[in-house]
C-alpha cells in the first residue's frame, strides 16, 4: 500500500477528530444556550463522526508490518465498523426529527449556532473530496466509506443551518426537523450499501 497516501489518510482522520471534537463542544454549548435540540444533535453527530475517523486512525496506525490476509481482515472490520456508525446517526436523527415536531419544540434564534454549521458546511465538503479521492487511490473502502460519513454530516450541517436560519428569520422551527427525514433516508441507504458489500 502507498505509505504516502496511507499517511494522508492518517493525517485526515486526525484533522477530522480534532475538528468534530471542537465542533461537537460547540455545538452542544449553543444548543443547551439555545435550547436548541437540534444543535445539541449536531455536536453529538460530531462525536459519531470523530468515531468514524477514530476507525480510519486505528486501521492505518495497524497496516504497517502486516500480512495481506490480516490487511484484509482490518478493512473489512474498519468497514463494518463505519457502517454501524451511519446506523447509529439515522437512527438519532430520526428520534430526535419526530419528538421536535410532536412536542413543538421551538428554539431560540442562535447567531453562535449559525456560525458553527455555516463553518461546518464549508469545510466538510472539501474534507470529503480529499478523504473520498484518497480512498480511491489507496483502494480502501474503509476510507471512502469515512467519506461518506463526511459528506452525511455535510447534509446535516446544511439542514441545521437551514433550520437556524428559517427559525432565526422566519420563525418557521418545522424546517429542521422535516429536512432531518431526508438525512435519514440517506444514512441508512449508505449503512445499507456499505453492508452489503462486505
Amino acid at each position: 500500500m502507498d505509505s504516502k497516501l496511507s499517511k494522508r489518510a492518517l493525517n485526515l482522520a486526525y484533522f477530522t477528530i480534532i475538528y468534530n471534537v471542537l465542533e461537537g463542544i460547540l455545538s452542544i454549548f449553543a444548543g443547551l444556550s439555545a435550547g436548541s435540540i437540534s444543535l445539541i444533535g449536531f455536536g453529538l453527530d460530531s462525536a459519531v463522526e470523530s468515531l468514524s475517523a477514530a476507525v480510519i486512525a486505528w486501521r492505518f496506525r495497524k497496516q504497517n508490518n502486516i500480512s495481506k490476509d490480516e490487511e484484509e481482515r482490518i478493512e473489512k472490520n474498519a468497514l463494518k465498523y463505519i457502517g454501524y456508525t451511519f446506523f447509529i446517526l439515522a437512527i438519532y436523527v430520526l428520534y430526535e426529527s419526530i419528538m421536535k415536531l410532536y412536542n413543538a419544540e421551538i428554539s431560540e434564534p442562535s447567531i453562535l449556532g449559525i456560525l458553527i454549521t455555516g463553518t461546518s458546511l464549508i469545510v466538510m465538503p472539501v474534507l470529503f473530496y480529499y478523504k473520498y479521492q484518497t480512498g480511491k487511490s489507496l483502494k480502501s473502502r474503509s476510507v471512502i466509506a469515512d467519506s461518506k460519513e463526511t459528506l452525511a454530516c455535510s447534509f446535516l450541517s446544511g439542514t441545521v443551518l437551514v433550520g437556524l436560519l428559517a427559525n432565526y428569520f422566519y420563525g418557521f422551527w418545522q424546517a429542521d426537523p422535516l429536512i432531518g427525514f431526508l438525512i435519514v433516508i440517506f444514512l441508512l441507504r449508505e449503512g445499507y450499501e456499505i453492508f452489503k458489500d462486505i
